[in-house]
């Protein structure tokens, strides 16, 4: 299938390191991904569907050093979440489960991880980094998600002789059915605090995992914290500076997830392209109609804007600005938005093969279903859409007025 991305757009953007990134990205998601991508789509969610050969081969192929420094085995690279986002475009090309199973493990978990005090981070990253371990990142509970305020947490850590006892549900976190580590954040008094969870300690259980519309290779789950002990050195960073911890990680989970709304948006507006000049319609190509042609000229200015605005919001990431907002609301909003978009477009162009997960003759091909099931998170999580334009409205209006 013709990848139009690279006719289309013109990265002006990345550095030669992220484009290298990602070449070896699209390479490494055509040869692993796309084998197994149909059959994670359509999967059955339970701790068996993981996709764990691919998680093994990602690891393996050294993608998960990506977003890293060297002193822990990452790449060491001048711009890493620059090409961590890129890494992730090309895998949600393909699969957004893989996608978002990489940006937990490496973004969310890995990022508050290497926040921690050297001896954790000599601890647990290269685990993470050679794929040993499967990282967790736990923030929503079952009444809060969005909301992160000390009075909507319950989970709660409360200090000891030896340490810490932590009590609490988290809800949706994604890879705790198979994870090592669970990165969790608590209330601590007044505050927030952020801690590492082995989930081999007495107390910790992980329940069934969600059965979901889409996304059925990224296992969510519960997890239950009944009394768990923790020794001081759980502690992430420092006690009350949880929070942080966790919007920093989350401003740069959200980059993340506008790069796979964009790989999916690019993925639908391929094989929507290439059915477009194939299909026969009253003797003469689908594409010939100028509604179509009209609708995937704007959708091409859309994705060229959605990609460049989480390539500057990753670029300011990696100059040193924790929050680089208002880039990482757009991107995250848009970029989500766009992926919807165009994979509803992207079955209506198909018209009846649009419905179709599996046909049943015998005639091969490419079904565009398991995008349209699977691009609705993304407005969804990790801080819903609404959250994010509210965002770009406080940076526009100031918080007087927005709030």
């Amino acid at each position: 299938m013709n990848r139009y991305a690279d006719v289309m757009y013109h990265d002006m953007l990345s550095p030669e390191e992220t484009q290298a990134i990602r070449a070896e990205a699209r390479a490494i998601s055509d040869r692993v991904v796309r084998p197994r991508a149909r059959m994670i789509a359509n999967g059955d969610e339970r701790v068996e569907g993981f996709p764990q050969d691919v998680f093994d081969a990602l690891a393996l192929s050294g993608l998960m050093r990506v977003p890293f420094p060297r002193d822990v085995g990452g790449r060491g690279l001048r711009h890493p979440a620059t090409a961590t986002a890129s890494v992730v475009e090309e895998l949600a090309y393909h699969s957004n489960s893989v996608a978002a199973i990489f940006d937990v493990h490496c973004i969310l978990a890995g990022n508050a991880l290497n926040q921690g005090v050297d001896e954790q981070r000599q601890r647990w990253l290269p685990r993470l980094l050679d794929g040993s371990s499967v990282g967790a990142f736990a923030t929503s509970e079952p009444g809060s998600s969005t909301d992160l305020s000390p009075e909507a947490i319950k989970t709660v850590a409360t200090r000891t002789d030896h340490g810490w006892t932590l009590a609490g549900v988290k809800r949706w976190i994604t890879n705790s059915p198979v994870a090592d580590v669970i990165v969790v954040l608590a209330r601590t008094g007044s505050s927030l605090s952020t801690f590492i969870v082995d989930t081999s300690l007495p107390g910790v259980s992980v329940g069934q995992p969600d059965r979901k519309m889409g996304n059925r290779g990224q296992l969510t789950a519960d997890v239950r914290l009944d009394s768990v002990k923790l020794s001081d050195d759980a502690l992430l960073g420092t006690e009350g500076g949880g929070l942080r911890v966790a919007l920093s990680t989350l401003t740069y989970g959200r980059i993340g997830i506008a790069a796979a709304g964009v790989g999916m948006a690019q993925s639908a507006f391929d094989k929507t392209a290439e059915h477009l000049k194939r299909r026969q319609v009253f003797g003469a190509p689908l594409g010939t109609k100028q509604h179509w042609q009209m609708l995937m000229a704007r959708r091409a200015a859309e994705l060229e804007s959605a990609r460049t605005l989480y390539l500057k919001a990753a670029l300011r990431l990696d100059s040193g600005t924790s929050f680089p907002e208002p880039e990482a609301a757009m991107a995250k909003a848009l970029g989500t938005e766009l992926s919807v978009h165009m994979a509803r477009d992207a079955i209506q162009a198909h018209g009846g093969l649009g419905f179709i997960a599996e046909l049943g003759s015998s005639e091969d091909f490419d079904p565009v279903e398991h995008i349209y099931r699977d691009s609705k998170i993304g407005e969804i999580y990790e801080g819903a859409n609404e959250i994010q334009w509210w965002i770009v409205a406080r940076n526009i209006l100031g918080r007087d007025i927005a709030g």
